[in-house]
């Protein structure tokens, strides 16, 4: 087991070629951490949707341990729309979780985008809720399920 410090990892724009690693983080992450909310697509769906539309977006990153044949632990997908920017996805490799790259990657999203910056997550997300307010997300509404696929109560986020 490798223990993983901050500066022994690179934050880099995902390419094609991570697309198979961001849907196992994406589709891991998810099932593993939000049981409460299936996912709404079947995973072969996800993955279509990974190399076909989010990777292609062009606003999503990942973070690689250095070293060679290293495979990412976590990604994060930005955007913008109607001079508000977005935190869409935000997923870490459970045996990344807590290590400060989650941190990190709301570092760079507020130098890149600026405020404002929003997210939605799900109410019963308490990990995401802390983590998120920790890094000084103010809560603008609370949703019923109803503007989600998932059909779960979420909570949308603003950091200014």
């Amino acid at each position: 087991l490798r223990i993983i410090a901050l500066d022994d990892v690179s934050f880099r724009s995902a390419t094609q070629a991570d697309s198979e690693q961001v849907a196992a983080i994406y589709l891991a992450s998810r099932k593993a951490s939000l049981s409460y909310a299936p996912l709404a697509h079947s995973d072969d769906a996800i993955r279509r949707w990974i190399v076909d539309q989010l990777i292609p977006s062009g606003g999503v990153t990942v973070v690689v341990p250095d070293g060679p044949l290293a495979k990412p632990l976590g990604m994060m997908a930005l955007s913008t729309a109607e001079n508000v920017g977005w935190i869409d996805q935000l997923y870490l490799r459970r045996s990344a979780v807590g290590k400060g790259l989650g941190a990190r990657f709301v570092e760079s999203a507020k130098a890149k985008l600026g405020s404002p910056i929003r997210l939605y997550t799900f109410q019963a997300n308490n990990g995401a809720r802390r983590f998120y307010e920790g890094h000084g997300f103010r809560v603008l509404e609370f949703g019923d399920g109803s503007g989600n696929e998932e059909g779960c109560p979420d909570v949308l986020y603003e950091w200014t």
